[in-house]
């Protein structure tokens, strides 16, 4: 980034026209969005043989009816979210001090470790709960759409809203807004509908780690041409 200087005594109007431009181009010159949807996209990628590995199918009669613990959950994600926050905030601030700027990027990290610890807590306190209140009906869709929501997946897309709002990027929240659809309704394409049983999670997995990186994709793209 240059630094271009300001004169005085000039219409205040364009002093403060020119105040603004230069604090957008600050706020522009902040952002490193490719590398956390990158990041987060790898952690969604890498998470799918956890999942799959440690995923506890059982099933009753025929396999008609099943019940399944996606355990690898919790054994992969927390610390998995954690080092990719670390690391995203490792980026910005080396990436800032580059530019001979300031990053914004803390508030962020400290959402996506709270989020973290938020559905941690609550999977754990879900999986006590139930092998002895055992469901006897199917959830109500709220429920549903709440699981998805504090699920690792979702609580990456609560992040991003808090890192869209730190740096004003319109861009990121339009991605953001469209990424939690296709979280939380959920949008497969139709993938592996019928596929049930240990892969029965993995398409959707899988288009949700795609979105994140063809945002990842699309943001890189986008800051190479502006540069």
């Amino acid at each position: 980034m240059t630094t271009d200087s300001v004169p005085t005594g000039g219409d205040p109007r364009r002093l403060l026209s020119d105040v603004r431009s230069l604090a957008r181009r600050v706020r522009v010159d902040q952002r490193v969005t490719w590398f956390a949807l990158l990041v987060l996209a790898a952690a969604t990628f890498v998470g799918i043989p956890f999942d799959w590995y440690f995923l506890v199918l059982n099933c009753v009669g025929d396999g008609t009816v099943c019940q399944f613990s996606r355990q690898g959950v919790l054994y992969y994600w927390p610390p998995a979210l954690l080092l990719a926050y670390a690391a995203i905030a490792v980026c910005y601030v080396r990436v800032a001090r580059a530019r001979g700027l300031g990053a914004r990027v803390l508030p962020y990290a400290v959402t996506g470790v709270a989020l973290t610890v938020l559905f941690t807590v609550a999977w754990v306190a879900a999986r006590l709960y139930f092998p002895s209140h055992p469901p006897q009906d199917p959830f109500p869709y709220w429920v549903l759409v709440l699981d998805r929501l504090i699920a690792p997946w979702g609580t990456i897309g609560v992040a991003l809203l808090v890192l869209a709002r730190l740096e004003r990027n319109l861009g990121l929240l339009v991605f953001t807004l469209g990424y939690l659809a296709v979280v939380l309704v959920p949008i497969d394409f139709g993938w592996g509908a019928h596929w049930g049983g240990r892969t029965e999670f993995l398409p959707q997995q899988a288009v949700n780690g795609a979105v994140l990186l063809s945002g990842a994709i699309g943001f890189a793209l986008a800051d190479r041409r502006r540069r």
